[in-house]
């Protein structure tokens, strides 16, 4: 039950590059994979008194999005607000006839939309009365429209309007009239707007609910998505995406930079059939590619270079961890086989960037009641998701050795040299293989080093962060120099998510590193420990020579299980039956 050897065409993504000249680009191509929000912008259209949230995401470029969602509904025909006496009363409606006299129309609304957002003040979203000429007695009262009355779809950014509780409870108001106050010496105007607050999904959840007449007034949620799946959509949609974002930032895009621009995508993404869909993140990247160029046009090279550079500017701390393994700071060792001690694979995340680093992994076991230790926990140094993932490698453990009997051992396991928290259960898959090395004394490779999470079952399940884990001790071992027997067991389940680096792939096709797949625990302590693991028989037994043998012979040994001391007569018995 070996673990599989990952084949070199499954390292990275392949994509069906379309030829550039043959896409037509459109003004609606930033809106590829959003049908959730242009669903609920189109009935936001049909509907009257209801209105919407957009729910962005960080990394999309919000006002291009606006642009292009507005752009979608075509052209809109100005509307007037007509102002006229009624029993002496005067009064205000909108009507698409602007045939009255000037001085019978009070505002028009000739915008297709606007953006609010920052410090909005009030006047921003009703206007002002002012007067045309201050210093003159036969000055005129004239009407500065606000949003309201200028634009036909008025977008406001949530987290602006909630910060100014005022401005809240005055939208709230005017949606539930229908009607707002410009000045005490005019009559209300009559609401013709569409409003859409723009935030996030939870400051959606959080007006809903604590605020009651939120519900009332926003019934329709348009949610963004972050990335679009290839069995849904095509490479070719994807190419005008691409092509329209860099129009949005004023470069154009050669033939050759969409293949690296695919690749970074689906990086972004974590998956080999998804693509990302941030839209100023990769606007971000096309602009510093022009810039280093020097060129509009971005090339392969130009693209390659800009990301080299973004990786240059943020890796102040992978290089500073790198320099600590390389200088011994932190002991960790690539090759030779210990006994109890395991390579396992973590990442850091310095809020904008990410980089894999390994760990080393260590367990004793002595004579006990039972219990695996999370020194980590202990310390307060372990997170609750960590030991989640620790009691269920206890799970795991007691399912297979603890069924009939209790196990008098107990272990102690520990992340070595770790000064922070850690937290997550991918290193379960790593710490169970280490447990059994220091139970059974049988020596773990340590060029091969661990990541993926367990069930009670011995399932190996998917982690994060799989491709920087994997690059992460690639780049250990090659600083030091690769032997040929080195490598990383991953979950199967991971597989879909690999897009490794050029150096990684070169290196696996070489055969100077090996990556793995995994699908039950007993794969992969084989391959650590190079013995078979065993099947049980009906009574739970392993054979001797097995690994698990191994492990049930040492709990045997102690729990204190001897050979009962045979009688007097049996001795004889045995004596005489010898000498005959």
């Amino acid at each position: 039950m070996n673990p599989n050897v990952i084949p070199v065409s499954a390292l990275s993504p392949h994509h069906n590059i379309p030829t550039l000249s043959e896409i037509e680009l459109n003004a609606q191509a930033l809106l590829l994979g959003q049908e959730r929000v242009i669903d609920a912008f189109e009935l936001l259209t049909k509907t009257s008194n209801q209105h919407m949230f957009l729910a962005d995401l960080a990394g999309i470029d919000r006002y291009q999005f606006i642009k292009s969602l507005t752009s979608s509904m075509g052209e809109i025909d100005d509307l007037y607000l007509h102002k006229s006496m009624s029993n002496e009363q005067l009064t205000f409606d909108w009507r698409s006839d602007h045939s009255a006299t000037p001085e019978d129309i009070f505002s028009t609304k000739n915008l297709g939309y606007r953006y609010l957002s920052g410090n909005i003040k009030r006047t921003d979203l009703i206007g002002r009365l002012t007067q045309t000429d201050k210093d003159s007695v036969n000055g005129k009262t004239q009407y500065i429209p606000g949003a309201l009355a200028q634009c036909h779809y008025l977008f406001i950014c949530a987290e602006s309007l909630w910060k100014r509780e005022g401005l809240w409870d005055l939208l709230l108001e005017i949606l539930s009239h229908r009607e707002y106050s410009v000045h005490s010496t005019l009559p209300p105007l009559p609401l013709n707007c569409k409003i859409i607050l723009v935030g996030s999904s939870t400051q959606f959840s959080v007006c809903w609910v604590e605020e009651p007449q939120f519900s009332l007034h926003f019934p329709l949620l348009g949610e963004m998505v972050n990335e679009l799946d290839l069995n849904i959509h095509t490479e070719a949609d994807y190419s005008c995406w691409l092509s329209a974002v860099a129009e949005s930032v004023g470069v154009s895009l050669s033939q050759s930079a969409l293949a690296p621009l695919f690749l970074h995508s689906a990086r972004l993404a974590d998956h080999q059939q998804r693509l990302s869909l941030l839209s100023s993140q990769i606007g971000q990247l096309l602009a510093q590619a022009k810039a280093y160029s020097g060129q509009d046009e971005v090339t392969a090279d130009s693209i390659t270079l800009a990301l080299n550079r973004h990786q240059s500017r943020h890796n102040a701390s992978e290089m500073l961890s790198a320099q600590n393994f390389d200088d011994k700071f932190i002991n960790l060792p690539t090759d030779k086989s210990i006994i109890g001690q395991i390579n396992g694979l973590t990442v850091l995340d310095t809020v904008e960037y990410s980089y894999g680093e390994p760990a080393r992994i260590t367990a004793s076991v002595h004579y006990g009641d039972g219990e695996v230790a999370d020194i980590e926990r202990k310390s307060e140094l372990g997170g609750n998701i960590h030991a989640k993932g620790m009691m269920i490698l206890s799970s795991c453990l007691y399912r297979i050795f603890g069924k009939d009997a209790p196990m008098h051992l107990n272990s102690n396991i520990v992340f070595e040299q770790s000064y922070q928290e850690i937290d997550g259960d991918s290193a379960s898959l790593a710490e169970y293989c280490c447990l059994i090395s220091a139970i059974t004394e049988k020596p773990i490779d340590q060029g091969i080093a661990v990541t993926g999470a367990l069930d009670q079952f011995g399932n190996v399940q998917a982690i994060g962060g799989v491709n920087e884990k994997i690059e992460g001790f690639f780049n250990l071992c090659s600083r030091r120099g690769l032997t040929g027997n080195q490598g990383v067991i991953i979950p199967k389940t991971n597989t879909q998510q690999l897009n490794l680096n050029p150096q990684v792939i070169e290196a696996v096709t070489s055969g100077e590193f090996h990556l793995y797949e995994v699908e039950h625990v007993d794969e992969a302590v084989e391959r650590l420990m190079n013995i078979t693991a065993g099947v049980a028989d009906k009574d739970n037994n392993f054979p001797d020579e097995s690994l698990y043998g191994l492990v049930q012979h040492r709990l045997a040994g102690l729990a204190g299980y001897q050979d009962e001391e045979k009688s007097f007569f049996a001795k004889v018995v045995e004596k005489l039956s010898f000498s005959s």
